[in-house]
């Protein structure tokens, strides 16, 4: 019998539709059947789960069922799951989510290579944005990483002789926020964690009946509040305290303040939920700031976030109200130069900017040597009269740009970074800047695999200040139009253009919405090239390595299948024709599907193709005689001979 590399742990409960369609990502998984396992454990549904799980224990070996009485949480289940395992490995996975194919095999040899206890997988969402966790793959950290805060969901793969040994668990019962214990408890026992960003791993989807979202956080049968100050003592009986608003401990903090506490301190929940619940939600936040926080974690906030601190912790709902208020209405902003291709890439060069509701750019005042907050930010917020300020305009920033597969709700990121610097936005007073160059290599973006078929955008993820907002890259040309020529990359045709509505830098591959033709008929028609077989388009950019693609071309009234091939010089493209066209001699149009304008003209005499012409090639009386003449078959032949004898 084979070892079992991977348990995976399914807690599930009343879960209807969702079983179905989780569970084909399980069982099909390039992982061979015999090498891993699927552990069910039902928290006493109701509903019609027990049979459906029976269904798929009996057509699949490596699938257990567990049952037990209903517990209210995932917590108990994963724990029963963990004491079925059999595997080197647990996957935590939940029921109404999915699974890369590929996932199992690729998380598990990850934690082979490099002896982890603790492997995250590359996590694609439709709930939350893309994760700079996940921008490299890392072979081995620790809990000092400090993006690792910025995941803990517990859909990741653990050793589980690291669970043994430490004896971690979940909370148990309906106990909020139990992923977060085990996730961080996790952490902080780890000697090698490492991460997998090159695979799309996990999917954590939303479900259409809102089952899987957080607004049960509150419900009163969950002890949010004591939970979260059990999770801090647990991270603070794990580090060593300090001042330092560097320190381990501090940083680890950080997250469960800025997530969990000033959550109910801003925008957008503090403006959203009726005053009566937020009121109290608003005092037992701040006296868990101040009964379980140390100063320093407050202290190493940016500066927005410090002053929302500043007015949960001395209890000014008001003046929190009315911060949220004018913070809401701050934007990113981003501008992009005209795309073109280089080197097979899609590049263009990107500035990104905050600004205010009225469109200003959100400033930084300078006064006597010292950087506040604009004062457009202040208004109506008690205590600000004098200024807030900015001690570090750079603390916590980042900016980065990511390309969203919007068939599969993968974000990838490009290579390169983006320079952070200020620049003047007017007399004593600047603004926070990121600039830098997007390049979208179709060959490589997919964790330096090829993308695959689909519609990918271009977003940019900002944080200055304390204030975070993705931004699509919008351009000035008309919505709908080209952003760039085609190009010819790895057997595809790649159409950039700008959606419509918001106009949003988007790039086809394979012509899965859009084809070739409508976006290039003005370059067509202003083609004045003439080839023989082989017609250049010299607006088609394409690369010495390309591989050809067929096309479908309509040659008069016959449809052909012609070849976009790359040119000699790498650089562009040239459309080559079949050799022969069962048509009348003459000079006849060739369309592409969707197009009447003319891609090009094909000469043709007893069925052979004589040459090409762009549809802006000058066909006037003289070039009209010397065609005749390089047409004629005697012609023709003597120009071979006298070829022949040279």
């Amino acid at each position: 019998m084979s070892k079992v590399k991977v348990s995976v742990i399914v807690p599930v409960y009343n879960t209807g539709k969702y079983l179905a369609e989780c569970a084909p990502s399980l069982l099909g998984q390039s992982l061979p059947e015999d090498e891993y396992e699927v552990i069910y454990v039902d928290d006493g549904s109701t509903d019609d789960t027990p049979n459906r799980l029976k269904e798929i224990a009996a057509a699949h070996p490596n699938v257990q069922v567990h049952t037990q009485p209903n517990s209210g949480w995932p917590g108990g289940p994963r724990n029963l799951g963990i004491r079925h395992a059999r595997g080197e490995y647990v996957q935590f996975v939940d029921h109404d989510d999915m699974l890369g194919s590929q996932a199992l095999e690729r998380l598990y040899a990850h934690a082979q290579r490099n002896n982890s206890d603790i492997v995250i997988g590359k996590l694609s969402t439709t709930m939350a944005r893309p994760r700079r966790l996940f921008r490299h793959t890392v072979d081995v950290c620790t809990v000092e990483n400090d993006e690792l805060m910025q995941a803990l969901a517990p859909h990741k793969m653990f050793r589980r002789a690291f669970i043994q040994e430490h004896g971690l668990r979940f909370p148990e019962g309906p106990w909020i926020m139990e992923d977060i214990a085990f996730v961080s408890a996790a952490y902080l026992k780890a000697d090698r964690i490492s991460v997998l960003a090159d695979y799309p791993c996990y999917y954590w989807l939303k479900r259409d009946d809102g089952g899987n979202n957080t607004g049960q956080r509150f419900d009163p049968r969950h002890d949010f509040w004591g939970n979260l100050r059990t999770i801090v003592r647990q991270i603070k009986d794990g580090t060593a305290p300090s001042d330092d608003i560097d320190a381990l401990q501090n940083r680890l903090l950080h997250r469960l303040y800025h997530v969990e506490v000033l959550s109910r301190a801003r925008e957008p929940e503090i403006l959203r939920e009726d005053p009566a619940q937020q009121r109290p939600r608003f005092e037992a936040a701040r006296q868990a700031a101040l009964e379980e926080f140390p100063p320093a974690v407050r202290e190493g906030l940016p500066a927005v976030s410090r002053l929302r601190a500043e007015l949960l912790e001395r209890g000014d709902y008001d003046g929190a109200l009315a911060f949220a208020e004018r913070v809401r209405d701050v934007k990113a902003h981003g501008e992009v130069s005209p795309p073109r291709w280089e080197d097979g890439c899609l590049v263009t060069d990107v500035t990104l900017e905050l600004r205010r509701g009225d469109g200003e750019p959100l400033a930084l005042v300078e006064r006597d040597g010292r950087q506040y907050l604009d004062p457009a930010l202040l208004a109506g917020v008690p205590g600000t009269e004098d200024g807030w300020e900015v001690r570090d305009p750079f603390r916590l920033a980042s900016a980065e740009l990511v390309v969203k597969d919007r068939d599969r709700d993968d974000w990838w990121y490009p290579e390169g970074d983006l320079d952070l610097r200020l620049l003047p936005a007017g007399p004593g007073r600047s603004r926070i800047v990121a600039s830098g160059r997007l390049r979208i290599d179709p060959e490589r973006l997919a964790g330096g695999r090829p993308l695959d078929r689909g519609v990918y955008e271009a977003w940019a993820f900002v944080q200055f200040l304390g204030i975070d907002r993705m931004v699509r890259l919008t351009g000035p040309a008309a919505p709908g139009a080209p952003a760039a020529g085609p190009a010819l990359t790895g057997g595809r045709i790649a159409l950039p253009y700008w959606t419509k509505g918001p106009g949003q830098l988007t790039l086809d591959l394979g012509e899965r919405l859009r084809k070739l033709g409508p976006d290039t008929a003005k370059a067509a028609a202003a083609n004045d090239a003439r080839g023989g077989r082989w017609f250049p388009l010299p607006y088609v950019a394409a690369t010495a390595s390309a591989t050809p693609v067929p096309l479908k071309v309509t040659v008069a009234t016959v449809t052909v299948t012609a070849h976009l091939v790359p040119a000699p010089d790498g650089t562009t493209a040239h459309l080559r024709l079949p050799a022969r066209l069962d048509l009348p001699a003459g000079r006849h149009p060739v369309t592409l599907p969707k197009t009447d304008a003319p891609l090009a003209y094909v000469v043709v005499r007893d069925g052979t193709v004589l040459r090409t012409e762009g549809p802006a090639h000058e066909t006037g009386t003289g070039r009209r005689i010397l065609h005749s003449l390089t047409d004629n078959p005697q012609i023709r032949r003597i120009r071979n001979r006298l070829r022949g004898a040279n």
